[in-house]
């Protein structure tokens, strides 16, 4: 199941899954949308006929210093990172308990290094994703009599377009109506490369690889954890 906010490239996604050998079925829209989280859970049951990996990602930020942060972006951002997977995973639950298996099921959740250690400018998005290693925790309880693991990834500097550098700052993307600015300066940028210490940001690839390793059955029996993944720069 592929999720995107834009049917462009969800259906490059799932292109490339099927050109990979793979099947894929996606499922287009706004994960903080009122019907997403039941409509995205039955798609994967009608399209699979089951539901084992849910991977809680979708995001985006809008920062600010507490005394000119609005109402819009608190709540904006805490939507989308915290309340969206706690609707989805809603959405899920009576599938998860009325189909038991006998292998272990997963779900990872995407927090931030911000989440762990705060950072200047994102009290939003550092409250959301703190949010979501409390939720990772709670879940990993809650879910652990059906064998379902629940954990979570914290990231440091990955190498999106949000975080991509850019001449200038005034670089913006409309999402769901909201202009929002991308990119980070090419002086952030070196500061990432001077005090990482691989000295380089992460790519989506290694990012990528945390999740899928926590889906592996070789990590059965690890559950409610929160494993940063930034190259060891904090």
């Amino acid at each position: 199941m592929v999720n995107d906010l834009d049917e462009a490239p969800a259906k490059e996604t799932v292109e490339d899954i099927i050109a990979a050998g793979g099947q894929a079925v996606a499922c287009v829209g706004s994960v903080t949308a009122a019907d997403f989280a039941q409509r995205f859970v039955d798609t994967a049951v009608e399209s699979f006929g089951g539901l084992d990996i849910i991977v809680n990602n979708a995001g985006y930020i809008m920062d600010n210093v507490i005394q000119r942060m609005t109402d819009e972006q608190w709540d904006g951002v805490l939507d989308m990172h915290l309340t969206a997977p706690f609707k989805i995973l809603r959405a899920a639950a009576p599938y998860i308990k009325e189909n038991p298996t006998d292998y272990h099921r997963k779900v990872v959740n995407v927090s931030s290094v911000s989440g762990v250690f705060g950072n200047v400018g994102q009290a939003n998005y550092a409250a959301a994703k703190a949010g979501v290693i409390g939720f990772t925790k709670t879940m990993a309880k809650e879910w652990g009599r059906y064998k379902v693991n629940v954990n979570a990834v914290a990231f440091g500097f990955i190498l999106t377009r949000m975080t991509e550098a850019v001449a200038s700052e005034d670089t913006v993307v409309e999402i769901e109506g909201r202009k929002m600015r991308v990119g980070v300066s090419q002086a952030a940028m070196e500061s990432v490369r001077k005090t990482n210490p691989l000295g380089r940001p992460g790519t989506p690839e290694e990012a990528a690889g945390a999740v899928y390793a926590l889906c592996l059955p070789e990590m059965n029996y690890v559950s409610g954890q929160c494993i940063t993944v930034d190259a060891g720069s904090r």
